[in-house]
């Protein structure tokens, strides 16, 4: 069992509405989940939709085929329905669009005539679609009456009796009259969590005593603010709207600076304004977490696409040389771990960890069996209360074995802390001799970044265990890389390797030793040995096949790039790999 529902129309239609509902409806009903959206950077009109897959097996991408389309508008029609699978119908209200369709992969469904007839209005029609749908499907509308119950208890018991009458009519109504509906599912026991990426970081950071968060809103990174702010007094969060980025990040180091966890986030646009801040980070040694969701610049490109083409902006950002941490998860257990691990590594080693996402990322939403806690890893490696009141002396930047200096929370004891964003001495005043500015280089560089590196994970390896192809991608590939070699893995010894910790790439050579302890995977030996490697990456210069040549010397055998602002849909990169592989 695998169907896809797409939903278009134009902004404004209530079409994220339909999507989610029946997105949770399908998770609460147990089925396997992935959805995606496409919208125009409009807040009415353009051609948007939301589309919606669901299986009785674990799924994480969306596919071209589409098995239910629900046009709200024409332009749908016009664009999707080359689209349609064998046994696909489109679902439409031909009062709405003004004209009737004979084809047999057409059904009307009457959608304003039942939502005024259930005692609503226009509105509702949303609520009549989403009901189809469910009865197409044979599915249960009790799902969908839960999450009424849910989404509109504020607006009193008469709303939601009319939306749940609306609801069955358009069930009752699609079961009588699609005649042409053969979809077959068989109800699953246990409901799925359903969850976005976005919603995975700021889950992390809240699990990781996140405690001020500081932003401008720019799409797609708003939504991890808007997730802090929803749970902001719930767990003792200060969300701070700053006037721009430069505030922000600025804000975010003050904060951090005073004692507490901090992050901030924006896109490409913004993070730009933030570089310097970034900067300011490193020659402070201050701990902060930054989330950077990409889009296609330059500049303002398409604001509500996608693209991954911001990873050597975030690795070279920012003036002088200095260590950072570049995270990129795929998923959403990823992106709540690996936030996780940003604060544990900023805090212990004193460096802005950056996490980057992208706009396809923030608005899929996956199902999962749940999280697993059990991994948070939590230190307090500030100097606090008695342990820093009790000490002879203080010295903000003293010079240690590993790098890393006392961080003394400000206030905490007689001592004064110390920093300056000049080049400093051990007690944080500014110096400008030659031998202070090599030791302190010394210091902040080259004593921490092998210590970090031996923290750094292995890439994810899935698939055959001596691969004759093997595909590599980062970020948000992760998905429909693991179902392409799922397909291709029935002709082919093919397996992928995803790396989600991209800097400092983590070592392949196991410490010597520490084989067994570390569990280190040596992905060079990996690529090595294959046939043919292929890099898939949605920018337009491959800058992570670059970033591996850089670091290791490995030079891919092939590259899929992708760069239209549009994300990789299964049957699309599967086609692109069977090019390449023969």
């Amino acid at each position: 069992m695998d169907y896809t529902i797409k939903i278009g129309g134009e902004a404004g239609q209530g079409i994220q509405t339909i999507g989610d509902a029946l997105a949770k409806a399908f998770s609460r009903s147990g089925y396997y989940v992935f959805s995606h959206q496409d919208y125009e950077s409009r807040v009415r009109g353009g051609h948007n939709f939301y589309q919606i897959r669901l299986s009785d097996r674990p799924i994480s991408a969306s596919r071209i085929k589409v098995d239910i389309l629900v046009a709200l508008d024409k332009e749908s029609i016009v664009r999707h329905e080359g689209e349609l699978s064998d046994a696909g119908i489109i679902v439409y209200d031909s009062s709405t669009l003004k004209e009737k369709f004979e084809k047999p992969c057409f059904l009307d469904i009457p959608f304003v005539q039942l939502a005024n007839e259930s005692g609503g209005d226009r509105i509702m029609s949303n609520t009549v679609a989403t009901g189809a749908v469910l009865g197409m499907l044979g599915l249960s509308i009790k799902p969908l009456h839960d999450i009424l119950k849910d989404e509109l208890k504020k607006k009193g018991d008469k709303v939601l009796n009319i939306n749940e009458i609306a609801a069955v009519a358009g069930r009752d109504f699609a079961q009588t009259h699609c005649l042409r509906c053969s979809f077959a599912v068989s109800p699953l026991s246990s409901a799925k969590m359903l969850m976005g990426v976005h919603d995975g970081v700021g889950l992390g950071a809240i699990a990781s005593g996140c405690k001020f968060y500081s932003a401008y809103p720019m799409t797609p990174s708003t939504g991890i603010m808007l997730y802090m702010a929803a749970h902001a007094k719930e767990y003792g969060i200060i969300v701070e709207q700053a006037e721009d980025e430069i505030s922000a990040i600025n804000m975010a180091l003050g904060a951090s600076y005073a004692g507490v966890r901090s992050m901030t986030g924006s896109s490409g646009g913004g993070f730009a304004l933030m570089v310097e801040g970034l900067s300011l980070a490193a020659i402070t040694e201050t701990p902060i977490v930054i989330a950077l969701a990409q889009r296609p610049g330059p500049a303002t490109g398409l604001p509500t696409r996608t693209e991954q083409a911001d990873l050597l902006f975030a690795l070279h950002a920012g003036h002088g040389e200095f260590p950072r941490l570049i995270f990129a998860p795929g998923t959403p257990e990823q992106a709540f771990n690996l936030t996780n691990k940003a604060f544990e590594l900023s805090q212990k080693y004193q460096i802005p960890a950056l996490i980057l996402t992208d706009q396809y990322l923030s608005d899929v939403q996956w199902t999962l069996d749940g999280l697993h806690t059990d991994k948070l890893i939590y230190n307090d490696y500030r100097l606090r209360g008695n342990a820093f009141a009790g000490l002879n002396e203080y010295k903000r930047h003293a010079y240690t074995g590993d790098g890393v200096s006392p961080f003394g929370v400000p206030g905490e004891s007689q001592h004064v802390v110390v920093t300056d964003s000049d080049e400093h001495n051990e007690e944080g005043h500014l110096v400008e001799d030659a031998e202070t500015r090599i030791k302190m280089m010394h210091k902040r560089l080259f004593k921490k970044i092998s210590f970090i590196r031996d923290e750094i994970g292995p890439p994810l390896f899935y698939g055959n265990s001596e691969p004759d192809i093997v595909i590599v991608g980062w970020g948000s590939t992760y998905g429909v890389m693991k179902e392409a070699v799922d397909m291709l893995s029935k002709t082919k010894n093919i397996a992928m390797l995803h790396f989600s910790e991209i800097y400092p790439l983590p070592s392949s050579i196991p410490l010597p030793g520490r084989e067994k302890e570390n569990g280190r995977m040596n992905f060079l030996e990996i690529l090595r040995n294959a046939q043919k490697t292929i890099c898939i990456e949605q920018n337009a210069t491959g800058q992570f096949a670059r970033l591996l040549k850089v670091e290791t010397g490995y030079e891919f055998d092939a590259a899929i790039n992708r760069y239209d602002g549009r994300p990789f849909l299964l049957e699309e990169l599967t086609g692109e790999l069977n090019a390449h592989i023969g």
